[in-house]
């Protein structure tokens, strides 16, 4: 059986996150949500990439995004570049793994799209690359991190900085802001 103690101060950690996310973050999501809905309203789409846990956030993310958060509706143009395995083992194999998303944002984005780059540390190579790939084609990039926003921070147009240097906290947030993003879109698209 669990440690209750252990579970209780993991559960108030994750509290105090959340809590002083909504205190220094507020902003950038209200400012990511709107920049979302504008592209989309424009006939954009979203482009989304993480590694490892955020690459799950990025797939999670897509799928609520194309699918239904609470209401069924049409869907929204969001894409996860995290879901082709034979793209990125081949990418991985022949170019390398750092390339892995720019190559393909080079490919399937569009000026007015949207990346939202996912790396709790705000230093995975792969993304780094993919947001100057994104910057380049003229794709605003929103930027979901942690641990004092790394590099990825300051190359993102909007940036959410999780203020947290534990990586479960870190992502447990991320995907809150996510499905913030999207009951926004969905409430502001489809009312």
């Amino acid at each position: 059986m669990m440690d209750r103690k252990w579970i209780d101060a993991s559960l108030k950690t994750a509290e105090r996150t959340f809590a002083e996310t909504a205190r220094t973050c507020a902003g950038a999501v209200d400012e990511a949500a709107r920049a979302v809905v504008e592209s989309l309203r424009g006939g954009g789409k979203l482009l989304l990439c993480g590694n490892g846990g955020s690459a799950a956030d990025a797939q999670h993310i897509a799928a609520e995004m194309s699918v239904k958060m609470k209401q069924v509706r049409s869907p929204m143009a969001a894409i996860a570049l995290t879901t082709n395995s034979s793209l990125l083992t081949a990418q991985a194999n022949d170019l390398g793994f750092e390339t892995v998303f720019s190559r393909q944002i080079a490919s399937l984005g569009r000026e007015g799209d949207i990346l939202i780059a996912i790396s709790t540390s705000g230093n995975s190579p792969n993304i780094l690359e993919g947001v100057k790939s994104a910057k380049g084609m003229g794709i605003k990039v929103i930027g979901l991190t942690g641990q004092g926003g790394g590099k990825l921070a300051p190359l993102s147009d909007i940036a959410v900085v999780v203020p947290s240097n534990e990586v479960p906290r870190i992502q447990e947030v991320h995907i809150a802001v996510g499905h913030l993003i999207c009951e926004y879109a969905e409430s502001h698209l489809y009312p």
